[in-house]
């Protein structure tokens, strides 16, 4: 039986570190094609290029047994792009990592990271996305293994059609990590939160008296339930929460039923 193919992306670019540590750490389990964004394009969400042509460059990240190439297009782009026209067949596993800073709550929606596990998904194939809560050490040693746990787990059984995994990890020396994390304890399955950013624009004026504006804010503080991503994050624990690409919401729908406006002629 031939190697899985695993394909790498991300949103930080092909440069960065936590796709070079992903890329290490998932060598082990199969071949690793990575198709990542030539520069950094976060918090772009799972937008496509439709008016300009996509272009790829084959790079030598210096890793041993890594195809790897950068796109000029966005994270979804880069997954599309792979999996339809670059390799040489469907990948057994997508992966999209490590990212520099949590991706909870309403961050799901603005994230290259997530998108591009998301357009796995969206291909049929079983795909998670991997951030680290980047709170100071930046250490990937921790993240590494846990992906590679992850990941192995997701080869091994697979996920449902449809749905991903969008994994956090706490940013804590190993030692401070729950008992047994590189066995797999310490991960917990959580919800989607609803954690978000109190935002604003500062508004500015450039050197030929031109006003522009620059997006800035903080994380809004509010009280969840436990097993959410973001809560889970916060106790020093593993999150890895199912996502899936239906935003019916469904409880909504059986309100809305009664309207007249629905009501058989």
């Amino acid at each position: 039986m031939s190697a899985p193919l695993i394909l790498i992306s991300n949103d930080d670019g092909i440069q960065s570190p936590g796709l070079r540590a992903l890329c290490e750490a998932l060598l082990p389990l199969g071949e690793v094609v990575v198709m990542a964004p030539e520069v950094e394009r976060s918090a772009v969400g799972h937008a496509i290029t439709i008016s300009d042509p996509l272009r790829v460059t084959e790079v030598d990240l210096k890793l041993d047994g890594v195809t790897a190439y950068a796109c000029s297009g966005t994270p979804a782009d880069c997954v599309k792009l792979a999996v339809l026209s670059i390799l040489p067949q469907r990948p057994d596993l997508v992966v999209s990592g490590i990212n520099h800073g949590s991706n909870t709550g309403v961050n799901v929606i603005y994230s290259g990271t997530v998108s591009a596990a998301t357009e796995g998904a969206i291909l049929g194939i079983p795909s998670l996305a991997v951030s680290l809560d980047y709170r100071g050490s930046g250490n990937l040693e921790p993240s590494k293994i846990i992906a590679r746990r992850i990941a192995a787990g997701v080869l091994e059984t697979g996920l449902p059609t449809g749905t991903l995994l969008n994994v956090n990890i706490p940013d804590l020396p190993a030692e401070q990590l729950p008992p047994g994390w590189q066995e797999g304890h310490g991960y917990d399955l959580t919800v989607h939160g609803k954690s978000d950013w109190q935002d604003h624009f500062d508004r500015r004026v450039d050197p030929q008296d031109r006003v522009y504006y620059w997006l800035t804010g903080q994380r809004r503080e509010i009280e969840e339930e436990s097993n959410t991503d973001e809560e889970t994050l916060k106790a020093g624990r593993v999150s890895i929460t199912p996502l899936h690409f239906d935003l019916t919401d469904h409880r909504a729908r059986e309100a809305l039923a009664s309207w007249e406006l629905f009501k058989p002629a």
